[in-house]
């Protein structure tokens, strides 16, 4: 016997027939008590009042002293040397610690060597030795010689001990102090950034020094700055070491006042009262450092106090203009060609990461302004294709040319050069890339996204890239999203974004690294018509593409590959109705 039971319409009869609709508007509401919560809170008042009441009612702490020190001329001498060596050596050391970190993280391995044994060598020795040694470098050096090598000139000669004064030694020894700390600091700020933003940038052509200081750095300040300021604070209270230098600074000050008068605690407590002020103006600077780095980081910023008193003064801020020109419809229908698509030639290419061969042999040829796709399982090495064309990844045998320019060398004769990494940079500008995972740059907003490449990549004036940007976005449809951070659009937006940042640089050739498998189901079709539509354009398409019904749709040629190897190439009539290849039949009856 079947049972069949319909729970739909029992809760609902029950309580409309016992319960009829009541107003609640007229009902008093009592609020939820925590007694666990007000018996902390008078705890924590009691020792607040008993801390209070025995500090300010002991004549032992000397109050009328404490006034009449904390404001004295020798007090706020040694103050303004502390405030002057905290700043200096913060300065300073940050620019060095900034220097070294970046020389661990380079290529070189001589410089990243240096720069270990640099930050081992002066984390290992204390501060108060390190000053000690500095302040006595005239035993070991008289003289600071200057002079023509090889001969007898002498051009400079200056005694050492007037170099090194007892202030120059404090701040010398407080900078390579800081720097080492400082540098490992910023080592882990920029190990802390998403890797696919470098790669980002890299493909967009950006110069290495453009990376590394609007890309790279300004995201890894979120994590340098929390441990920064930290160092910072611990800097301003280390500079109370150098008492062993004779140096008056605050605290030098301070045991030399109550040495003379005895008043130990009160000028103690001066010096404590100095060191909290700077403490409590270093947090407060570090706060609003620390909003000014996370733009982007969440999708509803709170203003900063400042910012919403401002506001009511001058009003909110306005977005920048950008002249769009009249466009019938968005999309690229109507679009003249952004630019002649390049031929791709992938010649006989192979590339291994240790004994995992992900390319064998690998030979193409894809016509300038053709559409093509490429098929396979995960793990065929599609993606890695993709990245040796723009030589992302670097092909262990085998040439690939755009237009018959190679990727990555150029030719002299019968001889080929390894270009350079900043004339690969230059070369890449005309291989754009949509990345899987959209990789925009997260601190900066969808114009500061598209206009950044054009900019310092093609020379183009800034007018003229936002007005290239304000049209591209308007033909993928986001022209209201102009001042908006990544964080605050959807996955189709953002990949919408991506694709118009690539075009931007008006590419030869246009790679698409799986560009919906990061979106869901009912986002894919926003950004396959946008693609759909860039195939009439007359730029070169690669796509690496699991939408098999697209790639049937759109492509001019369809590429299937498996275990690093091409298996079949044809038109998507002959792959997808008559594959020649029995595992192409086969991947292709599983997924149609």
């Amino acid at each position: 016997m079947a049972l069949t039971t319909d729970f739909a319409g029992i809760g609902a009869d029950h309580r409309s027939a016992d319960h009829p609709k009541q107003d609640y508007s007229r009902y008093r509401i009592v609020p939820a008590r925590h007694p666990g919560r007000l018996v902390g809170t008078v705890f924590a008042a009691v020792v607040i009042a008993a801390v209070l009441y025995s500090t300010f009612t002991n004549p032992r702490w000397g109050w009328g002293v404490f006034a009449e020190w904390f404001f004295a001329e020798p007090v706020l001498a040694g103050l303004g040397r502390t405030l002057l060596l905290t700043a200096l050596a913060t300065i300073s050391g940050s620019i060095l610690g900034t220097a070294l970190a970046l020389a661990r993280v380079s290529k070189s391995p001589l410089l990243s060597s240096l720069s270990w044994g640099y930050i081992w060598l002066l984390r290992s020795i204390p501060l108060i030795v390190l000053l000690l040694v500095l302040n006595n470098l005239g035993y070991l050096y008289e003289t600071i010689r200057i002079g023509v090598p090889f001969s007898d000139t002498v051009l400079v000669d200056y005694p050492m001990v007037q170099v090194v004064t007892p202030f120059g030694a404090a701040f010398l020894g407080l900078t390579l102090n800081q720097s080492a700390f400082f540098a490992e600091i910023v080592r882990g700020g920029i190990l802390s950034v998403d890797q696919g933003q470098h790669e980002a940038a890299a493909a967009l052509g950006l110069p290495r020094h453009r990376q590394a200081f609007r890309i790279v750095l300004p995201q890894a300040m979120r994590s340098i700055l929390p441990t920064g300021f930290n160092e910072i604070i611990g800097l301003a209270k280390s500079t109370s070491m150098v008492y062993v230098l004779a140096l008056p600074e605050l605290f030098y000050t301070v045991q030399v006042i109550y040495r003379r008068n005895l008043e130990v605690i009160p000028l103690l407590m001066v010096a404590t009262a100095w060191y909290l002020v700077i403490m409590t103006v270093l947090s407060i600077a570090q706060h609003y450092i620390e909003r000014h780095f996370s733009k982007g980081a969440v999708r509803n910023p709170v203003p900063l106090p400042f910012q919403s008193f401002l506001a009511r003064f001058r009003g909110p801020a306005l977005p920048e203009t950008v002249a769009v020109p009249a466009i019938r419809q968005a999309g690229f229908q109507d679009a003249a060609q952004l630019r002649t698509g390049g031929a791709v030639r992938v010649q006989k290419i192979s590339k291994s990461f240790g004994p995992l061969k992900v390319l064998d042999n690998v030979d193409l040829l894809l016509p300038a302004g053709s559409v093509t796709a490429i098929l396979g399982p995960s793990g065929s090495g599609k993606s890695t294709l993709l990245r040796t064309i723009n030589h992302l990844e670097r092909v262990d045998s085998g040439f690939i040319a755009i237009d018959g320019e190679l990727v990555g060398y150029s030719q002299k004769g019968d001889t080929l050069y390894e270009l350079k990494e900043k004339d690969i940079l230059k070369r890449r500008a005309d291989i754009g890339m949509v990345f899987q995972s959209f990789n925009l740059f997260p601190h900066l907003t969808v114009l500061e996204n598209l206009i950044e490449a054009p900019i310092q990549v093609r020379g183009t004036s800034r007018e003229e890239a936002i007005r290239f940007a304000g049209e591209l976005l308007a033909r993928v449809g986001l022209s209201d999203k102009i001042n908006a951070y990544p964080r605050q659009l959807s996955g189709g937006q953002q990949q919408r974004v991506a694709i118009a940042r690539a075009l931007a640089l008006k590419p030869k050739v246009l790679l698409f690294d799986e560009p919906t498998s990061a979106l869901d189901p009912e986002l894919v079709g926003e950004v396959l018509d946008v693609i759909k539509e860039l195939a009439r354009t007359g730029t070169t398409l690669v796509i690496v593409t699991h939408e098999v019904g697209f790639a049937r749709e759109v492509a001019d040629t369809v590429v299937f590959m498996e275990d690093g190897q091409v298996l079949e190439t044809g038109s998507p009539a002959h792959i997808f109705s008559r594959a020649d290849h029995p595992r192409t039949r086969e991947f292709l009856a599983k997924v149609l």
